[in-house]
């Protein structure tokens, strides 16, 4: 698999959003394989003990997602190596 250039956590949010905004099919894969779907759709291999929590908003429900609090060396590392994109 190739490597693309690096994109922010935020490009790749985005990109991903929108996809799954324009496209039911995509939306669900998202949902039910997220790993799969990001790898497709973004040409990024998600580490196997990275879990990522897919969530459908509505008009009643708010997600908010908060950044880590401290971080330790090994947090730090991956950070660093870019297998975080926190």
């Amino acid at each position: 698999m190739t490597h693309p250039a690096m994109q922010s956590a935020e490009d790749m949010q985005r990109k991903l959003m929108e996809r799954a905004a324009d496209d039911m099919d995509f939306r669900a894969w998202l949902m039910s394989d997220p790993k799969s779907a990001i790898r497709d759709e973004l040409d990024v291999d998600v580490p196997e003990d990275v879990v990522i929590h897919v969530h459908e908003s509505d008009m009643n429900t708010v997600h908010l997602s908060l950044p880590p609090g401290q971080l330790d060396e090994e947090q730090l590392e991956a950070i660093a190596a870019g297998r975080c994109c926190c």
